[in-house]
C-alpha cells in the first residue's frame, strides 16, 4: 500500500509521458534480431520469450496507469485540459498496446499462434498469408477492445495467455478511464461550489 502513497513517480510530468511511451516497443527490436539472428536460440526459449514479453507489458502498463493517475490527480490545469491531456495518454497507451500485442504476434508467427475459423478463398487466405503483419493488427485489436468476432482462435497455451492478458488490460484501461471521467467531474463541481 505505501507504493500508492508514495509522492514521486517514474513519471511526473504529461508531456514527457507521451515522448516515453513509443519506448515501450524497443525491446521488441532486440527480440526480433534473435528471431531472426539466433533462430534456433528463439526457437529453443519460444515459450519463455513470449511470457516474458507479457509479463513486461502487463508491469509497463501498470506503471503508465499509476502514472497517469498521478499526473491528472496533480494537474495544475483546468479540469478540462487536464481530462484531454489524459485521454490523449490513453489513446496512444491503447495505439502502443494494440502494436506491441501486433508484432508480438508477428514475430512469433501469427499463422501458428491463431487459427482461422472463418471459410475463405484461397486468394483470400493467400491474402492474409502475404499480409500477416496486418493480419496480426486485427487480431490485437479485436482482442484488446474485447470485441472477439471468433474468426481466429488460439491454438497455444502461449497465445490463450497472451490473449487472456490483453484482453484484461483493454478491460482495465476502459474502467480506469470512467474512473477518471468520474474523477473530473466531481472535482468541477467541488471547484463550483467552492
Amino acid at each position: 500500500m505505501n507504493y500508492f502513497l508514495r509522492e514521486k513517480r517514474y513519471l511526473e510530468n504529461i508531456n514527457i509521458a507521451f515522448i516515453l511511451l513509443p519506448f515501450i516497443l524497443a525491446p521488441l527490436l532486440f527480440e526480433w534480431f534473435l528471431h531472426i539472428e539466433k533462430t534456433i536460440f528463439f526457437k529453443t526459449y519460444h515459450d519463455e520469450i513470449l511470457f516474458a514479453n507479457i509479463f513486461f507489458i502487463v508491469i509497463a502498463r501498470f506503471a503508465l496507469l499509476d502514472s497517469a493517475i498521478y499526473m491528472f490527480s496533480r494537474s495544475i490545469h483546468h479540469v478540462h485540459v487536464a481530462l484531454m491531456q489524459v485521454v490523449l495518454l490513453y489513446l496512444e497507451v491503447t495505439v502502443i498496446t494494440i502494436l506491441y500485442y501486433a508484432i508480438v504476434f508477428h514475430i512469433f508467427d501469427v499463422f501458428s499462434l491463431f487459427h482461422l475459423s472463418a471459410q475463405l478463398s484461397p486468394e483470400n487466405i493467400k491474402a492474409l498469408h502475404t499480409h500477416s503483419f496486418i493480419t496480426s493488427m486485427y487480431i490485437s485489436t479485436v482482442t484488446f477492445t474485447t470485441l472477439g468476432s471468433g474468426d481466429w482462435i488460439p491454438q497455444t497455451l502461449s497465445a490463450m495467455i497472451a490473449v487472456i492478458s490483453e484482453v484484461i488490460l483493454g478491460v482495465v484501461q476502459g474502467g480506469v478511464f470512467v474512473a477518471i471521467v468520474i474523477y473530473a467531474h466531481q472535482n468541477k463541481v467541488t471547484d463550483q461550489k467552492l
